[in-house]
């Protein structure tokens, strides 16, 4: 199963959360008060997005983060990026040299493919995209994606 980690997609809660105000200043405790995570998980994750320049670290008593970008401009890759390193649904689909099985492998250029077709979706996500909208009632909804926007199965044959 192709899965991200739990801290990862905490990540993109933070950030998705920091994207409703992004140009507001956000301390750590606030965030996790508001997202309900604990205060060290979210200091982690923010150092984290800090150290993948997707947010700026501020310092001193009126510190704190704020998005180092546009939301719009931030894609779900970058975010998982920084959060779990390259992406790769296999250790020779990222980056070579990382198995022995290299050389004489007959499925590393379909795992690669299948790779790209995934990471080109991925960055067509922005957190903008993930970013839950509030509407006339007050309820918040999710400004979904039109699935035209990704390749299909069929574009990868």
């Amino acid at each position: 199963m192709l899965r991200m980690s739990k801290l990862t997609d905490y990540g993109i809660v933070v950030l998705s959360h920091m994207a409703g105000e992004p140009r507001q200043l956000y301390n750590a405790a606030q965030i996790a008060a508001d997202v309900h995570i604990g205060p060290p998980t979210v200091s982690k994750i923010l150092k984290l997005l800090s150290k993948g320049k997707l947010v700026v670290s501020y310092r001193g008593a009126g510190g704190g983060y704020r998005l180092a970008r546009a939301p719009a401009e931030i894609s779900v890759t970058e975010v998982i990026s920084a959060m779990e390193g390259p992406v790769g649904i296999t250790e020779c689909s990222s980056a070579g040299g990382s198995c022995a099985q290299e050389s004489v492998c007959s499925v590393r250029p379909n795992w690669q493919r299948i790779n790209d077709v995934i990471m080109n979706a991925l960055r067509d996500v922005t957190l903008a995209d993930m970013t839950p909208r509030r509407g006339a009632s007050g309820a918040a909804t999710l400004q979904w994606f039109a699935p035209d926007r990704f390749r299909t199965a069929e574009s990868i044959r």
